[in-house]
């Protein structure tokens, strides 16, 4: 019987995997590529530094912190050499698929010779609903092992490939990437087009997110900070972006808001909420990144949703 390796997204789901009837070693993928800027050499002591330099900057992510969670495992997985089989529980969200297709293009480089299977939550009934790895029984998680799917050459090499492109400055060409999609990587397609959304609107210089924070601050009754970022986590799509992205988020609007007890905008975030007026010279920064990409660069253009290079 081959031996397996599994792959998770997540603490909450390595616990979960722990106590399921499934063999195998597991370990635990501790990034969240979908935010600060990513080079696209996995694991190399240049793609390491960066990655602590934006959490230490954005999370006031300690370097003990960062080498004990992240590093260390990271350096578990490169000590597993042996097993046959290899499978990646991810999830249909943008935070999981952009760490998935890393994990991809690490694996190609890394582990050509095992078998690549993905187990990944979304659709999951009859309903609209996509579901989070732990919201399912133990049963359907059995079941989703069970029907793990086999990625292809072909799979493995489009993940990578739109891995690259998302480290790289041109988000233009993946955006035309992402269109031809062939792959068994069902989910990769949405999870990249709302990455494409996070670029700043032309009406405004806010994106989709910041947008959507505005206008519930608007025009919800809405009491205190942690008020907001509830109303986020319950209302954000596909992004799959927890507390912490959502009260950074917030904080870096603050201009906008005349209280956060109870909460209110100032007269400009109203404007600016309405799309009456744009932010973008005063939220601009040089250091905010999607990918390898300056967020600022490109401007999102919501009537044709194209990007416009500046």
């Amino acid at each position: 019987m081959a031996k397996t390796l599994h792959i998770t997204n997540g603490d909450s789901f390595t616990t979960v995997l722990n106590e399921l009837n499934i063999s195998g070693d597991i370990i635990t993928w501790r990034e969240m590529l979908c935010e600060g800027k990513t080079i696209n050499e996995v694991g190399s002591e240049s793609f390491w530094r960066q990655r602590y330099e934006f959490l230490n900057r954005a999370y006031k992510i300690t370097k003990d912190t960062f080498i004990n969670r992240t590093l260390k495992e990271y350096r578990n997985l490169c000590n597993q050499k042996s097993q046959e089989e290899i499978v990646l529980w991810f999830e249909y969200d943008l935070f999981c698929q952009v760490n998935m297709i890393a994990v991809l293009s690490w694996l190609k480089k890394n582990r050509s010779d095992a078998d690549i299977f993905l187990a990944c939550s979304g659709k999951e009934d009859a309903t609209d609903k996509l579901y989070a790895l732990t919201e399912l029984s133990k049963e359907k998680l059995e079941k989703l092992y069970e029907n793990r799917v086999l990625l292809t050459k072909d799979d493995i090499e489009y993940g990578d490939y739109i891995w690259q492109l998302y480290c790289e400055n041109n988000p233009i060409r993946l955006q035309n990437a992402i269109k031809q999609n062939t792959s068994q990587l069902t989910y990769l397609s949405k999870a990249m087009e709302s990455h494409i959304h996070r670029f700043p609107s032309l009406k405004n210089g806010l994106n989709e997110l910041e947008n959507k924070m505005l206008e519930k601050s608007l025009n919800k009754q809405l009491k205190s900070k942690d008020d907001i970022i509830q109303e986020m986590l319950l209302d954000q799509g596909i992004y799959g972006f927890g507390d912490i992205q959502f009260v950074k988020m917030a904080n870096n609007l603050r201009p906008l808001f005349k209280s956060f007890n109870p909460v209110k905008l100032t007269k400009t975030g109203a404007k600016v909420a309405e799309k009456l007026e744009n932010y973008y010279p005063n939220i601009r920064s040089d250091k905010e990144y999607l990918g390898g990409t300056p967020k600022y660069s490109f401007l999102f253009m919501e009537d044709s949703e194209q990007l416009l290079k500046l």
